[in-house]
């Protein structure tokens, strides 16, 4: 789906940080007034791409219904920078109509950068219709991409119990496999968020031992303390001896 070179383009540390991190803000330097949405709202029709990026990137800090259907739109923009704000911005001002074709960008566009956008706003839209693409992107992508597919998913999978069933056993083959330490932190962070929604069952005590496995095994110091930060989240009984035990012999 996607070619060699592109993956490696932006499969580095430094683009795992938030998706919104490139964009600078628009129109919040304290000399400027905030943007005005009628005036976005008309440059998101302009037949300049700068200007229609502006605008997407403005309704990335304006909630505006009535921009839904222009960002949709722009998803489909030829300009890459357009459609990456376009997505930031659908994670900004989320609805029901955007999830599919968020979905079918996520499958198609060759950017990475545009993927990642794609994956955060899935994640805020709180529809379950996200869960498996968000899953697919959590094993297949680039390293930026499958960090907020993780996120996405404890987002989303939360939100019933059978996509929180699904989602775990992904996650925890992130946290043990995936080769970029930020990729497995967040897979520990969405362990622990989903497992506290969970009842003490057969998936509960996997997800709690693939985190003290994380805890005790990892050899980034920053996915042991994201381990540790789950575990005493859940509060389980196991995960919290553990730790004690780790603490006292000086291993944490």
């Amino acid at each position: 789906m996607y070619n060699n070179d592109e993956l490696s383009l932006l499969d580095t540390d430094e683009e795992l940080l938030s998706p919104l991190d490139e964009i600078e803000p628009v129109g919040t330097e304290p000399e400027l007034p905030p943007p005005d949405p009628e005036e976005m709202l008309t440059l998101l029709s302009h037949p300049e791409a700068s200007q229609r990026m502006l605008a997407a990137r403005a309704f990335c800090e304006i909630h505006e219904q009535r921009s839904i259907p222009y960002l949709i739109e722009l998803l489909q923009d030829i300009c890459p920078l357009v459609r990456v704000s376009a997505a930031y911005a659908l994670g900004r001002n989320t609805s029901p109509e955007a999830v599919p074709p968020l979905i079918e960008l996520l499958a198609q566009d060759w950017n990475g950068y545009v993927r990642k956008g794609i994956v955060w706003a899935l994640g805020n839209s709180s529809d379950r219709r996200a869960l498996q693409p968000l899953i697919h992107a959590l094993k297949t992508d680039i390293s930026a991409v499958r960090l907020w597919s993780a996120s996405g998913l404890a987002q989303i999978g939360k939100l019933k119990y059978e996509d929180a069933i699904a989602a775990i056993p992904p996650l925890i083959a992130g946290l043990r496999k995936d080769p970029t330490a930020a990729v497995r932190s967040n897979c520990a962070w969405a362990l622990g968020q989903l497992c506290r929604e969970l009842p003490s069952n057969v998936v509960y005590a996997t997800a709690i031992d693939a985190l003290i496995e994380a805890l005790v095994e990892d050899e980034d110091l920053g996915v042991k303390e994201d381990a540790k930060t789950a575990l005493l989240k859940v509060g389980d009984p196991r995960g919290l001896q553990m730790i004690e035990d780790l603490e006292f012999e000086g291993l944490i």
